[in-house]
Order: structure tokens, then C-alpha cells, then sequence
């Protein structure tokens, strides 16, 4: 990258900085609290922590390949740059264990993630932000299958509350939506394989051979449908729920995946993760089933977990400095 360019994307966060200074708590919208979510990222941004995050899911053979065990242990760290703007880095170890084969594992890509919040509406619980996520090519190892090239993935996020439904409609309004959009674009169109053919009887040989395996574009999309017992307890009627059931959301999550061209073109994959997040004051604990839709998307039901830390909570003169807006403070007790 050059001088000039760095110096253009800087302009533009501090730019994009200085707009809207009013401080908003962590994952709260109006009297709504949305948690951070496993599988779907949520749209807002905050000063997190989310580790370890873990998953372990079996996929079916080919052909060419074994079936095999895949586990998953990442990390995020999420940092407002500005009441609206945030910056997360994020990485995850990977652990291949192929049926009858040899184990392997490293890192993968690491990944890089900017996030603006442009709509809030307090009255409505609703709030709609977009990102952009750089999948660093190069940085992890080539034996769990991390690519050589970057892919850049621009993305939009929304998060809905029925709060303002109708008191007739009471038990509906601690339901909440949330969801995310995005297209991976691969900055290398294909990936090409060289082979040099020994010579022939004859003498005659040397032959080069390129294959060329298309790197196609796939539209990441997916939901979450939440019920809140704590905006049942605290906004709609008092059930008597104890601790620690009075801080769960019930949530099912619907991660998908489609790509765009190529020979799957229009074939989507994914799962579905019914569970349960639990959020205290400073923490936030999630375990999720995950749902194989096809075949293809797995072969037995996997399991999704995360820790999940609150920064802004836990040390907020450290974790809510901004440079253009100085300590934001901690958020709202939930």
C-alpha cells in the first residue's frame, strides 16, 4: 500500500469519526438489548471480547477426500474508533482430523473488519449498519487449506425489537431480529496448477500443463430470531422468572452460504443453531447446536460455544478510548 493511499483511508475513519458524538451503550437499542450473537455477526459496534469461540462439526467424504472432524478455537477483539465506527481483528485455529488419515492444524487467515452504524431509531429498536471484512490472504497455514490471496467482503447488518407492538400483543414483543448480508469478493480470479510432463519413449516431453480452479464470488447471508425473557420480566409482565434464567435469550441463527458462479453456483450450504446466551454484567456465555441443512453442510450435528467478554464494562477508561472522541465511559447496567 502506498503512502498516498494510507493516507487517503486515514481521512476517511477520521472523517467518518467525527460524526455523531453521543455515546450509546453496548448492544442496547432503546429498551432493547441484543446480544452478540455466535454464527451471525450483530450490527452494532462496542468494545469486546469474544474468546475463546469455539466449534466442532463432522463433514462428509468425496472422491477425492475422507470424511473428516473439523474444530475451530477463534478469537475477536472488537474496538469502537467512535461512537458509530468500530475495528475488530479476529482469528481462529483450525484442526482437520481426516477419517483414517493424518491430523492437521494451524491458523488460519487472519481477518480484519470495519463497521459503521448510519440508522437508530430508540422508538422502534431498530438499527442498520454496514462493514466491510478483509480476509487477510497469506497469513495462515496452507495446511488447513488458508488461501494465498485476500478476499474482501463488503457487508449490511440489521437488528429489529417488537417492542412497539400493541399491548394486546405483549408476548410478542420480547421477540427481536437480527441479520447480516454480504458478498465475498476474492481478489484472485483463479487459482492455476503448472505441471511439467516427463518425456515420452520417444524423447519428447516437457509439456507444461496449467489448470485453472475458479475462486467464485458467495453471498454469506443469514438471521437470528431472539426471545428475550428479560424483556419479558422487565417490560411486559413479571414472571417470577429466578437468576440466572432471567438474563437468557432463547435464539435460533440460520448462517448460510451461496455462491454466485462457478460449477455450485446457486447451491447453498449452511446451518441452523438453535440455543440459548446467557449475559451478565461483565460476560456473556452462548452454546448452540449446529444443524446441518444438506448433505453437504455437514454430516452429524455440531457444536457452537463462546465466551464472551464486555470490555466497555470491565475497564472502561482503558477500552472506550476513541481518538477522536476521547473516554466514551461505560455503558448502561442491563
Amino acid at each position: 500500500m502506498t503512502i498516498r493511499r494510507l493516507g487517503v483511508y486515514l481521512a476517511v475513519i477520521a472523517l467518518v469519526s467525527g460524526v455523531a458524538p453521543r455515546t450509546w451503550a453496548h448492544g442496547l437499542i432503546g429498551q432493547r438489548f441484543l446480544p452478540a450473537t455466535l454464527a451471525i455477526d450483530d450490527p452494532f459496534v462496542a468494545d469486546e471480547l469474544s474468546l475463546p469461540t469455539f466449534s466442532i462439526m463432522k463433514f462428509r467424504g468425496s472422491r477425492e477426500s475422507p470424511a473428516f472432524r473439523q474444530t475451530e478455537i477463534s478469537g475477536e477483539f472488537s474496538k469502537r474508533l467512535s461512537p458509530n465506527l468500530g475495528l475488530s481483528l479476529g482469528g481462529n485455529f483450525t484442526i482437520l482430523d481426516p477419517d483414517g488419515g493424518k491430523t492437521e492444524s494451524g491458523f488460519d487467515n487472519m481477518e480484519v473488519a470495519l463497521k459503521y452504524v448510519f440508522f437508530r431509531s430508540a422508538e422502534h429498536e431498530t438499527l442498520l449498519s454496514a462493514g466491510v471484512s478483509w480476509d487477510v490472504g497469506g497469513t495462515g497455514s496452507k495446511r488447513i487449506g488458508a488461501e494465498s490471496f485476500d478476499t474482501v467482503t463488503p457487508q449490511l447488518f440489521f437488528g429489529k425489537g417488537f417492542g412497539d407492538l400493541p399491548d394486546r400483543l405483549g408476548w410478542l414483543r420480547p421477540i427481536a431480529v437480527t441479520g447480516a448480508f454480504g458478498v465475498d469478493l476474492p481478489t484472485r480470479r483463479f487459482n492455476k496448477t503448472i505441471t511439467v510432463s516427463d518425456e515420452d519413449e520417444e524423447g519428447e516431453g516437457g509439456r507444461v500443463e496449467v489448470e485453472k480452479e475458479l475462486n467464485p464470488k458467495v453471498v454469506r447471508w443469514g438471521f437470528t430470531l431472539q426471545y428475550s425473557l428479560q424483556y419479558l420480566q422487565s417490560f411486559v409482565r413479571d414472571v417470577g422468572l429466578p437468576a440466572p434464567f432471567n438474563r437468557m435469550i432463547p435464539l435460533v441463527e440460520f448462517a448460510m452460504q451461496t455462491p454466485v458462479e462457478g460449477p455450485r453456483s446457486g447451491h447453498t450450504t449452511g446451518t441452523i443453531n438453535p440455543g440459548i446466551i446467557w449475559f451478565g454484567r461483565y460476560v456473556q456465555l452462548g452454546l448452540e447446536l449446529q444443524i446441518p441443512v444438506n448433505r453437504e453442510s455437514g454430516k452429524n450435528v455440531g457444536v457452537l460455544g463462546q465466551l464472551h467478554f464486555y470490555l466497555d464494562d470491565i475497564a472502561p477508561k482503558i477500552f472506550t478510548w476513541t481518538p477522536f472522541h476521547g473516554v466514551l465511559g461505560p455503558t448502561q447496567p442491563r
